[in-house]
């Protein structure tokens, strides 16, 4: 397996990770856990984005086009209805 193959999929897990641990957050009563689990979401992001700018760098994934002011502000007149 080549590195930008590993790359991906260690981005892709830790993609499916953090889904998971929202799902958890969000029912989770005790704060105490909640917490935790909120701290491990964090520090789990922050590896995601370093790993992202170090595949970006690499050139092994390359991002979508940026949003223009227009479809910015269409998105939210939408999300505000």
């Amino acid at each position: 397996m080549d590195e930008k193959t590993m790359v991906n999929d260690i981005l892709n897990g830790v993609k499916s990770e953090l889904t998971t641990y929202q799902g958890v957050i969000s029912e989770t009563e005790d704060m105490g856990l909640r917490q935790t689990i909120q701290q491990i979401r964090n520090n789990d992001e922050s590896f995601q984005y370093e790993l992202f700018k170090v595949a970006e760098t690499k050139g092994y994934y390359k991002p979508a086009a940026k949003a223009t002011v227009t479809e910015i502000q269409a998105v939210k007149t939408e999300l505000q209805q």
